[in-house]
């Protein structure tokens, strides 16, 4: 299918373009976008008209568990491991693998329609996420969540290679996700490793959530830092590190010198009571930082837009520095830089000429957008993600005119509901 966007106002987030440019066309073919330029005409199946539009890259979530969209607010007033032992935990037990797809495609139908195109997962049941994105069209970067300490978690191992081979689809793709060091051994930790480098695939972690989590690593892997691991052990891979909010200045400068990519959930952090991560200090050091909201049960939703906000107000604020963190590398964060962090900056995180078109059209003509006096800025602090208009993933329009065609909305709100009382009994 060829598509024609016309008259758009376009933030493409590459570096060989201008940061904005006005009343530009963008030429979509299949999966591709094959041409960008002013007065493009062309025979096409479709044409868009975006005027007075802004058309930018889908955002990148690079941490989440978004089967967990059940768990909404289930975690007011308890710490994170306590939340997980009394609450999540017991209730994950009674999960049926068609639980798994109703809750995922709550979670798709969100981040579809608050302009989310690509999600990192970690869950399990994973066959039931991967069938629930490919349905709604969303792309999905998703592990088999691996922890363990006897030899039997190897078959945790073994699920992940399976999924591997059986999926092969160009909106699909796979890193290896070890829940944390903290709920893993040693030896177990290594083989995912191992697992990893043969693969060529990215290692996706909880790493330094919180001060709890710290020293049972620290008394677990008999270490003064976690970081001592992540040096010695992932000196090779390529890291995916969610959270990262207890490193001191160090710490950070340590992990620098190592393949790790950030991945800042500032709202699960601040709503689990985690403490605020050194952002300026990662950036000054040139770590990769790139956004996530985690599982809705900590993250309240998928709304990255949200996200950005928070992102760059907490540094300001918590450094008194209003001059931190301009409005333009924030959306670096929520979209080029996500793709980097996945490995998958070749073909999305910025709309250029060759690369999939995973594109986002949102309208500012309201009263919270109005006046435009800074558009980076409008986009990160006034932008909500039902601003949204339209969604399009490997070149297919998702949603239109805030439209989702084919998915039934209130049935599976109905099933979501009908499973979190079935399992919070």
């Amino acid at each position: 299918m060829r598509v024609l966007i016309k008259n758009c106002n376009l933030i493409s987030m590459s570096e060989n373009r201008k940061k904005y440019e006005e009343n530009i066309d963008l030429l979509i073919e299949d999966k591709l976008i094959t041409r960008i330029d002013k007065d493009i005409e062309e025979k096409v199946d479709k044409v868009i008209d975006a005027t007075g539009k802004i058309i930018m890259p889908g955002l990148i979530n690079t941490h989440s568990h978004i089967s967990m969209s059940i768990f909404r607010e289930t975690v007011d007033g308890y710490k994170t491991q306590d939340w997980l032992k009394e609450k999540i935990w017991p209730m994950e037990d009674k999960l049926q693998e068609e639980d798994i797809y109703w809750a995922t495609l709550l979670s798709c139908i969100e981040m579809i329609k608050t302009g989310t195109t690509t999600i990192n997962d970690m869950y399990f049941m994973t066959d039931k996420i991967i069938e629930a994105a490919l349905e709604t069209g969303i792309r999905l970067q998703t592990t088999r969540t691996l922890m363990g300490y006897e030899e039997k978690d190897d078959q945790r191992l073994k699920e992940l290679e399976e999924l591997i081979e059986k999926y092969n689809q160009d909106t699909i793709s796979f890193n290896v996700g070890i829940h944390g060091l903290y709920t893993s051994n040693e030896q177990y930790v290594k083989k995912c490793i191992k697992f990893a480098e043969n693969k060529n695939l990215p290692i996706h972690m909880h790493f330094c959530e919180n001060e709890q989590e710290r020293e049972d690593i620290k008394r677990d892997y008999n270490v003064k830092t976690p970081l001592e691991i992540i040096l010695r052990d992932f000196n090779k891979t390529h890291n995916i590190l969610a959270h990262s909010v207890k490193l001191d200045e160090q710490d950070i400068k340590e992990l620098s010198k190592t393949n790790s990519y950030i991945s800042h959930c500032p709202v699960s952090n601040l709503k689990l009571g985690c403490g605020i991560a050194k952002i300026k200090e990662m950036l000054e050091n040139g770590l990769c930082v790139s956004l996530g909201t985690d599982g809705q049960g900590s993250g309240s939703n998928l709304d990255m837009f949200e996200t950005m906000k928070f992102t760059a107000l907490l540094q300001k604020g918590v450094n008194e520095n209003p001059e931190l963190l301009p409005a333009y590398e924030i959306l670096k964060m929520a979209t080029i830089n996500g793709a980097k962090a996945l490995k998958l900056d070749k073909k999305i995180g910025s709309i250029e000429v060759g690369k999939r078109a995973d594109i986002i059209m949102i309208n500012l003509n309201n009263i919270l957008t109005q006046p435009l006096n800074n558009i980076f800025a409008q986009i990160v602090y006034n932008v909500k993600g039902t601003d949204v208009e339209m969604t399009m993933i490997n070149g297919k329009i998702i949603m239109e005119n805030k439209r989702l065609e084919g998915i039934k909305e209130t049935q599976i709100c109905e099933k979501c509901s009908q499973i979190i009382k079935r399992i919070s009994k």
